[in-house]
């Protein structure tokens, strides 16, 4: 039990730090990869390294009503529509914005399972610390979320991508599956493929794409450490812990994006930075805050019995 419980710690950190680094790997290969092109390709390279993983350790691939279900769900709902909104949208608005607004997932993942999950209810401390996240995150980026008012667009595709993927996740909470998060992703990826490449045809050209070091570098990263890694732990994480907590990681990749920046790209941070990044972290402490009653609760009867 301990030792499991150090795992979704690791977990949820490795997730955390990943993602936070998505944001601009996908800015930058942008520069030289088309939006629909990037992720088809993407899913490709993550889905063959997925397939190798799968035969190495002789895990089956499911293909029941239930499952096929859930794959069809995956792929449309997380990881061919709302990517192509994420990799089209941050054509127009800053990466900082695009991380921002998806920070409005945790909203979405909440009210779905407060309305669909009988055992996820929202209660106090997880409303305030979402609150408080958010607030902290629009902290942040408040200056990006003013110039990028013009581009419309640009943050309604985040927000609608943000949306899909919320009620995705409630789905698969939902169905009480015995996928495993391998297979899970691969199913769900592969048919996103299916997606993905005419798209990519019917509405980009070909001839646009430079495989050069950005290029290639970026659909590498995104599709091993972005895709392959981060989403085989998440599906772990979500048959462990409750939905909304799972969802706040939401919270913790802008501010680690804004500190990737400041070494990357040598960005100066303000003290706005370091405030919002501060009340991101006691937001999610705040939506903790019952279940760390409870265990205090727990060991001080210990220490006294």
């Amino acid at each position: 039990m301990k030792s499991e419980k150090g795992l979704i710690v690791v977990g949820f950190i490795l997730i955390s730090i990943i993602w936070g680094s998505t944001w601009l790997v996908i800015k930058i290969g942008l520069e030289s990869i088309t939006p629909f092109y990037g992720i088809a390709i993407r899913f490709t390279i993550a889905s063959v390294i997925l397939f190798l993983i799968m035969r190495i350790r002789s895990e089956k691939i499911f293909l029941d009503r239930i499952s096929l279900l859930l794959y069809t769900n995956l792929a449309v709902l997380s990881f061919s529509i709302p990517f192509a909104l994420v990799y089209w949208g941050e054509q127009y608005i800053a990466s900082g914005l695009a991380s921002v607004l998806f920070a409005a997932y945790p909203f979405v993942v909440a009210i779905g399972s407060h309305l669909f999950l009988s055992t996820e209810k929202l209660n106090i401390y997880k409303t305030a610390g979402i609150m408080l996240g958010f607030l902290g995150v629009l902290i942040i980026f408040w200056s990006d979320v003013n110039s990028g008012t013009k581009n419309i667009l640009g943050m309604a595709a985040i927000l609608a991508s943000t949306v899909m993927q919320g009620i995705s996740l409630v789905i698969v909470k939902r169905v009480n599956h015995h996928i495993s998060p391998t297979s899970l992703s691969l199913g769900g990826m592969v048919l996103g493929i299916v997606i993905m490449y005419p798209i990519a045809l019917i509405f980009e050209d070909f001839s646009l794409l430079r495989f050069d070091t950005k290029g290639i570098g970026s659909i590498l990263y995104l599709g091993t450490f972005g895709t392959v890694i981060t989403f085989v732990v998440y599906y772990w994480l979500l048959k462990r812990v409750e939905v909304v907590y799972l969802s706040l990681v939401s919270f913790v990749t802008p501010v680690l994006a804004v500190i990737l920046g400041a070494l990357w790209l040598q960005e100066t941070l303000s003290s706005h930075i370091y405030v919002g990044g501060g009340m991101v972290l006691f937001g999610i402490l705040i939506a903790n805050g019952k279940d760390l009653t409870t265990m205090l609760q727990l060991r001080r009867a210990r220490f006294f019995f």
